[in-house]
């Protein structure tokens, strides 16, 4: 795991504290020193930390991938210095800034939030870093039982999480927002542009929006493609092969050491989003490929689930895309097949503490053997969903803006969804109702709803597995709604997070338009997850790269029409009008087809086939310790579900892995702190275990 971490130290002198003086981050490259010192902790490569400084008290750090070049970095650190902070947020790639002019440092987080900020009061100044837990290691944190609770109940929800962490006192600064700090005192700033809350903003044309996707993501990806090429050293051995093993080949000998292969790759699932990424990379000028004799071809890696029978059509169709997609002469396609052992919730004992609980937790083993395959720079096609699609919520914001016909396609849709029996006269009309019902509720009133329905456990209404597309949808035309873990959550834990909406009504009486506000939401969560997932899938010395969480590619994708978004397959006509104007055609058939049903017959066959061991993790479960479950409420519906019983899968799955990052964060020894004034303990669930503080 990689992060910044520094502090900005009180005003009231030049030196700083003695505290902040001898305490230092373990394994730490120091960038600028006191009075407000930053510090790259973990193995940041020698281009994803670059530093341009004006004078002595004027700098900027860029951290991650950027496709600034030097001199725009210095015209975006001047720009900065008089205050224009989205000049830090204009550039491609994905990486956090951090400006030092004087005594104030700006911080920027970026719009999705898979580049979060965290910051917590430290020695009379305030302490910040892109991870929570060296923070909560700094000031000895407790667990926060209540955003637990909020992250199982409503984990969509902002109103529910707020600015809070799993760990008291540790704060999030929100996407598209900038940490300001002088001299100790703290200030969060927007850096987008603001929009009006009576009218909708003006939209542009639906080709010239499409034009800017493009744009957006061909840069994106040249950004990944400009930058040196890796090669992997996992053994000190500078590249070589320590040597024949019988019955291995080179590849299963590198894979077996835990390396990736040199250069730079991408998934190719079968899925238009993957797809759209391998063959941007492919396309353009250079040499995507690896140095090892494989010329400018781009290693694309497809996962073969041999395990799972259910969805098996749909599996078999997209292997047969995915390998069609990769008869193009660019590509080096590799299959990885994998039986029982790489199901989900397989070898729940292995993996790395993270950051924040995430689903990903149960799926890591079966990710990471995918990715062992992969690049040491490896393309992801993470967030295109979030960013492309249109939430249900949006036909509410078409109903505001008075373009009712244009929910005529999107209705019809729904009703085909489900196949024949759901093709009813009844559907459109009730999707309509539905919509607008939302575009009349206020959002106070939509956010006290769900605060009443998760006091009198109203779930009832809640999509489950096996349900059907217009039961999501129907689901999700609201301001708020319980998360599919809720209703395993104990009276007091649902009373509390109901406490913590109804707080948030009462604060912020009207906000914006429900379509957009729930569309937003569910990219900040997904954003959030697929950094956990990186955490825990993480393969030494490769990158995972998400273009579609990129700043400029959410800022193009957001300036889609409504009227386009909400059009039946409008993402794979989105993507397919990306490559075009990139010079791809030829598409196989069935491009833009989903993967959901897969996913879901993998989690169930994952989770009939491990069912043991998943039980015995609620024998006692701290999540029971914290009060915010009953272990055998949910050791039946664990046993229920992989029978086959219609319960929401990833409800479950958020409940397991909040279990296991519980226990991995109790079993943790050491801190991230060293020096005279460290702390002594690391963070621990204050509270949760009986098991003594280390």
């Amino acid at each position: 795991m990689r992060w910044l971490v520094g502090w900005s130290s009180t005003g009231t002198g030049p030196a700083p504290t003695e505290e902040a003086r001898t305490v230092l981050p373990v394994g730490a490259q120091l960038l600028w020193g006191d009075p407000d010192p930053l510090w790259a902790v973990g193995d940041w490569r020698a281009d994803e930390v670059r530093v341009v400084q004006a004078d002595a008290e004027t700098r900027l750090a860029v951290f991650g991938v950027c496709g600034a070049t030097d001199d725009q970095l210095r015209v975006g650190l001047f720009a900065a210095r008089g205050g224009a902070l989205r000049h830090l947020t204009a550039w491609p790639g994905s990486y956090t800034a951090v400006v030092q002019v004087g005594r104030r440092v700006t911080v920027t987080g970026d719009l999705a939030g898979a580049r979060p900020v965290f910051h917590t009061p430290w020695a009379g100044g305030t302490a910040y870093a892109t991870a929570a837990l060296p923070l909560a290691d700094l000031i000895e944190a407790n667990l926060d039982v209540g955003h637990l609770a909020a992250l199982l109940a409503c984990p969509d929800a902002p109103e529910a999480l707020g600015a809070g962490t799993p760990y008291e006192g540790v704060r999030r600064v929100p996407p598209g927002h900038a940490l300001v700090l002088r001299g100790g005192s703290r200030d969060i700033t927007s850096y987008e542009p603001t929009a009006s809350l009576a009218v909708s903003a003006p939209q542009l044309p639906p080709e010239q929006a499409v034009d800017g996707v493009r744009d957006a993501l061909v840069e994106a990806v040249r950004a990944r493609l400009s930058g040196p090429r890796h090669a992997p050293d996992p053994d000190g051995l500078n590249g070589l092969d320590p040597g024949p093993v019988p019955g291995m080949g080179p590849a299963e000998r590198r894979a077996a050491r835990g390396a990736p292969v040199p250069g730079v790759g991408a998934d190719l699932s079968g899925g238009s989003a993957s797809a759209t990424l391998a063959l941007l990379a492919a396309g353009l000028p250079g040499v995507p490929g690896t140095v090892n004799g494989r010329g400018e071809r781009l290693l694309a890696v497809t996962f073969n689930d041999r395990a799972t029978h259910g969805g098996r059509p749909y599996r078999e169709a997209e292997l047969e895309r995915a390998r069609s997609i990769a008869a193009n002469p660019r590509l080096h396609h590799v299959v990885v097949a994998a039986g029982e052992e790489a199901l989900p919730y397989a070898d729940l004992e292995g993996g790395p503490l993270t950051d924040e609980p995430g689903p990903s937790l149960i799926m890591a083993g079966r990710h990471r053997r995918r990715l062992l395959a992969g690049s040491a720079d490896h393309l992801v096609g993470a967030g295109a969903r979030q960013v492309l699609d249109a939430h249900p919520a949006r036909l509410a914001d078409l109903l505001l803006d008075r373009r009712r016909r244009h929910l005529l396609r999107p209705v019809t849709a729904l009703a085909k969804a489900d196949g024949p029996l759901s093709q009813s006269a009844l559907v459109p009309f009730t999707v309509y109702r539905a919509a607008r019902k939302l575009a009349r509720t206020t959002y106070g009133a939509g956010i006290a709803d769900t605060a009443t329905r998760l006091k009198e456990r109203r779930f009832t209404d809640e999509p489950v597995a096996g349900g059907g597309a217009v039961d999501a949808s129907l689901a999700a035309l609201s301001w708020c709604r319980p998360g599919p873990a809720a209703r395993w959550l104990t009276g007091e834990a649902l009373a509390e997070v109901s406490v913590r909406l109804n707080a948030a009504a009462a604060r912020t009486p009207t906000v914006g338009r429900p379509g957009e506000r729930r569309a937003r939401a569910a990219l900040a969560r997904h954003a959030a997850d697929h950094r956990i997932f990186e955490q825990a899938v993480e393969v030494r010395n490769q990158r995972l790269h998400a273009p579609f969480l990129d700043n400029q590619v959410v800022l193009a994708c957001r300036a889609l029409p409504d009227t386009l978004r909400v059009q039946p397959g409008a993402r794979a006509a989105v993507l397919r009008a990306v490559l075009s104007g990139a010079g791809v055609r030829d598409l196989p058939p069935g491009w833009g087809a989903t993967s959901h049903i897969t996913h879901a017959a993998a989690v169930r066959a994952g989770l009939r086939t491990s069912i043991g061991d998943v039980v015995g993790l609620f024998d006692a479960p701290l999540l029971a310790d914290a009060g915010l479950v009953e272990a055998r409420v949910v050791r039946k519906a664990l046993r229920a579900a992989a029978e086959g019983a219609p319960l929401p899968l990833d409800g479950l799955a958020e409940l397991v892995s909040t279990e296991l990052w519980l226990r991995r964060l109790l079993a943790r020894r050491g801190t991230c702190w060293t020096g005279t004034a460290a702390p002594r303990q690391r963070a621990v669930a204050g509270g949760v275990s009986p098991r003594p503080s280390l």
